[in-house]
């Protein structure tokens, strides 16, 4: 061979090397994604679950069925107590139960909560929400937790529910200790029948203090930011999502973040009220600018003159909001979303939810 058919060959050679390594780059890119994951990889996709109140089932039952599979579970918000500290059921309950199970399975959800809060009923029908004196009550001794673990337990199996989520707040810190050996004990026994236990936390928890024990999922209030409590503001901002993902980050067991839907309605005369997302677009109706977005929360906002000519400020949450504060807590590392709540939410909201849903359903479909 000539020494100029040897330099073709060796060049011949040496192209061939490029094109291979060429073409494995280009494989190898593809298989890894955009971000450099193997494909069909992603980050871990979302599971939304919301709550169905019994005050407003029939509205919960209608949002629940146009968002239907993309919900991964339902929590009906509907067991309080009574004048003598046992579980409380409204007429709504009894009326809507049936209807939102039949949505729910309608839809492929077979996951449905009863939740509990620490409302009770006085003689009279006055209502006193969230009460510490009533969980002091019920958690002071190993007798009447035990009573109390019973209660809720043959209740859950009495109405057929998968599970049961605790929501006591404003408790005394001196019952703390007290409350995570329910927890616990709660949890061990609700597993004896094949029921799940989830555990509403405050925003302002002390998750030091309370050593929360392992098994029972725990579920954290990312809002009341601005609320009746204060001025005019977001239920809830980016910043609180991070920080409050943080601390969840840092428990036991499997987490929820809970965000909320609609927002509130401040009056200059010092009231301020809960407005639903169908409530604010029509009040919205009666600004004389459009609704603005804050950059810092994602929420809407806006002024309007009543007939009276008294001055209300309303802050709410819409499709484009809860999108963006879900990505804030997938990209502090929770997955699992709660709304609170169902009920009144406007269409395009419905529409935004099912879409991005379904959309981190399929992302997490292909990874499987």
């Amino acid at each position: 061979m000539s020494k100029q058919a040897i330099r073709w060959a060796v060049a011949a050679a040496a192209l061939a090397v490029c094109i291979l390594a060429v073409v494995f780059v280009i494989w190898g890119g593809e298989q890894r994604g955009d971000a450099g994951e193997p494909a069909g990889s992603s980050a871990a996709s979302i599971s939304l679950s919301a709550w169905v109140t019994d005050w407003q089932w029939e509205a919960g039952a209608e949002d629940l069925q146009l968002l239907g599979s993309q919900l991964e579970s339902v929590r009906f918000f509907a067991a309080y107590y009574d004048a003598s500290d046992a579980l409380h059921f409204t007429p709504a309950f009894a009326e809507g139960l049936p209807r939102v199970r039949e949505t729910a399975v309608e839809a492929g959800i077979h996951g449905m909560l009863l939740t509990i809060v620490n409302d009770y009923f006085q003689d009279g029908g006055v209502i006193v929400q969230k009460d510490p004196g009533l969980v002091s009550r019920l958690i002071s001794s190993e007798e009447s937790r035990s009573r109390h673990i019973e209660e809720i337990a043959a209740t859950a199996v009495r109405y057929g529910f998968s599970g049961v989520e605790i929501d006591y707040e404003k408790v005394q810190p001196t019952d703390w200790s007290r409350l995570s050996r329910f927890y616990k004990e709660l949890y061990e026994r609700l597993r004896k029948e094949g029921l799940s236990l989830r555990v509403v936390l405050e925003p302002g928890a002390d998750l030091d203090a309370m050593r929360l024990p392992e098994g029972p999922s725990y579920v954290m209030m990312a809002y009341n930011l601005y609320g009746g409590h204060s001025g005019p503001g977001p239920k809830a901002d980016h910043e609180l999502i991070r920080k409050l993902a943080g601390k969840l980050n840092g428990l036991p067991g499997e987490h929820e973040l809970a965000l909320a839907t609609g927002g509130f309605a401040w009056s200059e005369d010092g009231s301020v009220v809960a407005v639903t997302e169908k409530r604010a677009g029509e009040l919205a109706e009666l600004s004389a600018d459009d609704p603005k977005r804050d950059p810092d929360s994602g929420a809407l906002f806006f002024e309007y003159n009543d007939e009276q000519g008294s001055k209300h400020t309303v802050w709410y949450a819409d499709g484009i909001t809860l999108a963006g504060w879900i990505k804030q807590a997938e990209a502090a590392g929770i997955s699992d979303i709660v709304l609170w709540r169902l009920g009144e939410l406007d269409p395009e909201t419905l529409r935004i939810l099912a879409e991005e849903s379904s959309g981190w359903h399929e992302a997490g479909d292909e990874g499987m």
